[in-house]
């Protein structure tokens, strides 16, 4: 009996010795599970869509990749589709008789933190720029913004953009030309025209509307800017536009402050010839590039 009750102890003892090694090795030092498991599981779905510009017969332009975005910025990455842009940037340079509507795509989770209206538009204006700098008038470029349920891959990046072609119609006057201009905000571009040999940009309900929500923005940011800048036609010289164009943006800058913008808050630049808004090869293309554009940044 005394033999059984000994051996009985020693198998407690030896459990009891086994089991606080078991949690001291395995709970507590974590020492038991092996290496932790990496998921390889790919991300669901996404896929770059395919890059496509077609206008009508004239132009096809296409290719696997497409822009990106990541999440939330407005900076496109052209890296992929850069020959794509250079071939669209020569058409529109010779065929100055096309509008291009660039619409920028932006989904409800991204944050806008630029001074557009929403993300869409600062992407659709970063590719304008682009353009622009490439030799593109600024005249046959449009901007808009579509919200859709855009995918992400799995480094937050987003693909794509819309591209609409329609025909350009310059007007022939410079009142026509004044008269052109539609006010949509006042971080979109408005020129302003001059009739002949007049300093007083010519004043329509569209562009009144512009300065009068533009000094009620500017009195309560202070930190906001309206950008004034001159642009000529390519009659004359370089230094001669330069010139010129400086003081139509003086001209407007001077008008301005008579109406309570402080002049701290009015910057002006001078690019003479060197941004045409429509082809000098026609007086009504000139008469387009005589302005003044103003922009709130």
């Amino acid at each position: 009996m005394a033999s059984s009750v000994k051996t009985l102890a020693w198998i407690l003892l030896i459990g009891w010795m086994g089991g606080s090694t078991y949690w001291h090795v395995c709970k507590i030092k974590l020492l038991c599970d092996g290496p932790p498991q990496v998921s390889t599981a790919a991300p669901a779905g996404y896929s770059i869509p395919a890059l496509s510009i077609v206008d009508g017969n004239n132009l096809s332009l296409s290719s696997a990749m497409n822009f990106g975005f990541k999440k939330s910025m407005p900076e496109p990455n052209y890296v992929n589709v850069k020959k794509e842009l250079d071939s669209l940037a020569a058409y529109l340079k010779a065929n100055s008789g096309r509008k291009l509507t660039i619409t920028g795509l932006y989904s409800s989770v991204e944050q806008n933190t630029t001074s557009f209206p929403d993300l869409g538009l600062a992407r659709a204006d970063a590719l304008k720029q682009y353009l622009v700098q490439a030799g593109v008038p600024g005249s046959q470029l449009v901007t808009a913004s579509k919200l859709i349920d855009l995918t992400f891959s799995v480094d937050d990046s987003t693909h794509g953009m819309e591209f609409g072609f329609d025909s350009l119609i310059i007007p022939k006057t410079e009142e026509a030309l004044a008269a052109a201009e539609k006010y949509e905000n006042v971080f979109k571009t408005m020129d302003l025209y001059f009739k002949t040999a007049k300093a007083d940009y010519i004043k329509t309900p569209e562009n009144e509307k512009f300065i009068a929500e533009a000094i009620k923005y500017l009195a309560a940011n202070k930190d906001k800017k309206l950008a004034l800048t001159g642009h000529t036609d390519n009659d004359g010289t370089d230094e001669t536009n330069l010139k010129l164009s400086k003081n139509r943006a003086s001209s407007v800058k001077a008008v301005l402050m008579k109406r309570g913008i402080s002049g701290t808050q009015l910057v002006t630049d001078a690019k003479g010839e060197s941004q045409p808004k429509a082809s000098n090869d026609t007086p009504e293309g000139r008469k387009a590039n005589r302005r003044v554009s103003i922009i709130v940044q």
